[in-house]
């Protein structure tokens, strides 16, 4: 059986996203077909329809998201219909290199659904990180589905299913950030406000916002930032290292993805201290870094892919911190809209006006 819902696609480089017919085929072993309840507008969205991830086009958008498993296929135990689950795109294989030695959250032979869901005409899409949630169903690897409390709103959960795990992962994952750290994090959208997040979750001390959006740094603060720095109005470098005693951060988590925000915090961490790039680069972007400077510092470079998360591990556990009152991953929904909403969705994520709009279907 096929079932024909609605998606929202990207047809070519720069062009505007539409609403099309998608037909989505019944689940084959090992897959899982998802009533799609709630799906953020991300970033990584709009790098897809920009062409800056990959020219596969066209896409099928939208992964960030949560739902209702429908069914499953053949060989499928860990989820079962009715199942409330978050999506995510690093379903662990368990076979790799990495899963071998016990870092399953490096897989590098993450699963996806094997069949492709399709335009009426029968042209093929290629699902936005082998998700493709702009849609009212998908089809799923079920190693992407995690099931989680459903007591949490939909439009809530579907938030660990990318950019909130991203950041706050990111932190307390990767980092790792410990008690009584220093910690800057340059750039205070979605992602790295979840790392300010994260890092207060973890016990950080000093938690430093960079950004030079005045109405962002409001949002730092929300999320638990001690101090903020505007960038258009002071160099940040300097600014770091006189709020952590001139030493500079701990841990300074560089939230944009852009050459020249790495470098601010490369030389805003303290000697032995760890930078984390979390942001996400375009591929023509460079980097120029002395390399004695970078022996010479010492500490850890190191990236973050995905908060480092493991989803069976990660989502249960910081959604219920969600519903204790803990973790209120709440305040980064700023507005839920419909399929039909997602271009404008894009343009005021661009303006910096959200944190997050989330498509609810």
């Amino acid at each position: 059986m096929t079932h024909q819902v609605r998606g929202v696609i990207a047809r070519g480089k720069g062009a505007p996203v539409e609403i099309a017919t998608v037909l989505v085929p019944d689940p084959g072993p090992g897959e899982a077909l998802v009533a799609i309840q709630a799906c953020g507008v991300c970033h990584t969205d709009l790098h897809y329809r920009e062409g800056g991830i990959g020219d596969d086009f066209p896409y099928l958008l939208g992964h960030e998201a949560a739902g209702v498993v429908e069914a499953v296929g053949d060989g499928v135990t860990a989820v079962a219909p009715g199942d409330f689950v978050i999506l995510n795109w690093r379903a662990v294989c368990g076979q790799c290199r990495a899963c071998k030695r016990g870092r399953p959250w490096y897989c590098f032979d993450t699963r996806n659904a094997v069949q492709q869901m399709t335009l009426g005409d029968g042209t093929e899409l290629s699902a936005a990180l082998g998700i493709g949630a702009f849609a009212d169903k998908t089809l799923v690897a079920a190693g992407q589905c995690t099931r989680v409390d459903p007591a949490v709103p939909p439009e809530v959960a579907s938030l660990l299913g990318c950019g909130v795990m991203a950041g706050l992962g990111a932190a307390v994952n990767t980092a790792p950030v410990t008690r009584g750290d220093s910690v800057a994090v340059i750039g205070c959208g979605g992602v790295g406000d979840a790392a300010i997040l994260g890092a207060q979750l973890a016990g950080a001390g000093t938690i430093i916002g960079v950004d030079i959006d005045p109405r962002k740094l409001e949002w730092a603060r929300q999320f638990g930032a001690s101090h903020v720095i505007n960038s258009r109005e002071t160099d940040p470098v300097d600014a770091i290292r006189e709020l952590t005693g001139g030493h500079g951060a701990d841990v300074v988590i560089e939230a944009i993805g852009r050459p020249e925000t790495y470098k601010h915090a490369f030389y805003a961490r303290d000697l032995a201290g760890v930078v984390v790039l979390v942001g996400v680069p375009t591929p023509d972007m460079r980097l120029d870094l002395k390399l004695q400077h970078i022996f010479g510092r010492g500490g850890a470079l190191k990236s973050s892919w995905y908060g480092d998360c493991l989803p069976e591990r990660d989502f249960p556990q910081l959604t219920n911190l969600f519903l204790a009152g803990r973790l209120p991953l709440d305040k980064f929904v700023s507005e839920t809209i419909g399929l039909d909403d997602v271009e404008a969705a894009f343009a005021k994520m661009e303006r910096g006006e959200v944190l997050r709009s989330v498509v609810k279907l």
